[in-house]
């Protein structure tokens, strides 16, 4: 029997729609690119003297960016760290059957996702201090990170343990596991298996939000690439410009990139764990029921 469809397959001339759309794509798209590449050849931006600045020690350049792409890293891996616990601690939370830790907990949850990213590093990083309490930029990038993607990272744990199917928590609960031990050993593993994608997306979104410790002076890739530019413009002029911020954008695609290959391998490795787990043959010995059973049906 073979697997319902859910649309029309194309005919011939959809196909060959499809195909011309296709072409016409591609051709637009390979056209702006040329363009683009005319332009930035006619002011000199692909002289290969001007990108050598980049490989060339003696410029001080890669060294620079090496030392802004360790910082930048320091708060991603930092901000990803304590953003996915307290994310998970606020989605347990707010799954919570008592009042007053799902309501206070749904409060801190929808505050932090309606405020801007922005707006909480500034007031860590303004406000704060005019209450005593003094942050330094890289506290108060890693703090604002942690706190807004907390929150949204809480959602996301939140919809992945209730994708799960009702009756699993139900069966774990009539071979009598606990509450912590339904949702550590049932529902959370299942749960992140299927917002993995989701969750690797986040974790890049907060790589990306690290660059807005330029407004804040703290030097992680974009700040220094716009250090770098102002230390080379009174010597040179704007030769330098473009290729510094390309660098620094090439870096930030690099890294994404690897952290979304890694996010991929691991769903592979789940996956293929499971299916040779479910492979495996099960010799469960059950005792016998007796008593009377939901349904008003006795058994034994």
């Amino acid at each position: 029997m073979s697997a319902p469809v859910l649309f029309d397959l194309p005919g011939p001339k959809a196909r060959a729609r499809i195909r011309i759309g296709t072409i016409i794509g591609t051709l637009l798209v390979l056209a702006v690119i040329a363009f683009v590449l005319v332009r930035l050849a006619g002011n000199d931006q692909l002289d290969p003297q001007r990108w050598a600045v980049l490989f060339d020690p003696a410029s001080g350049v890669p060294q620079a960016l090496f030392q802004a792409l360790l910082r930048t890293l320091r708060v991603a891996a930092v901000g990803m760290v304590f953003a996915t616990l307290f994310g998970l601690l606020l989605a347990v939370g707010r799954l919570s059957d008592h009042r007053w830790i799902r309501t206070p907990v749904t409060t801190l949850i929808e505050f932090f996702r309606a405020v801007p990213l922005l707006v909480v590093i500034f007031t860590l990083y303004f406000v704060l201090p005019s209450f005593g309490v003094r942050l330094s930029a890289y506290a108060a990038l890693t703090g604002g990170l942690v706190l807004y993607n907390m929150a949204v990272l809480a959602e996301i744990f939140r919809a992945g343990i209730l994708s799960v199917d009702r009756g699993q928590r139900e069966a774990a609960f009539g071979i009598g596991l606990r509450k912590s031990q339904v949702m550590s050993l049932v529902l959370l593993p299942q749960a992140v298996r299927r917002m993995l994608p989701v969750l690797v997306a986040q974790l890049v979104v907060l790589l990306k939000d690290s660059s807005l410790g330029f407004i804040i002076g703290y030097f992680e890739l974009l700040r220094q690439a716009r250090s770098l530019v102002e230390f080379f413009t009174p010597r040179f002029g704007n030769q330098y410009t473009f290729q510094l911020y390309v660098a620094a954008g090439l870096i930030y695609i690099v890294i994404n990139v690897a952290l979304s290959q890694l996010a991929k391998y691991v769903e592979r490795r789940t996956n293929s764990s499971r299916k040779l787990a479910g492979a495996k043959p099960v010799d469960v010995a059950a005792p016998p029921v007796t008593g009377e059973v939901p349904g008003g049906v006795t058994t034994g």
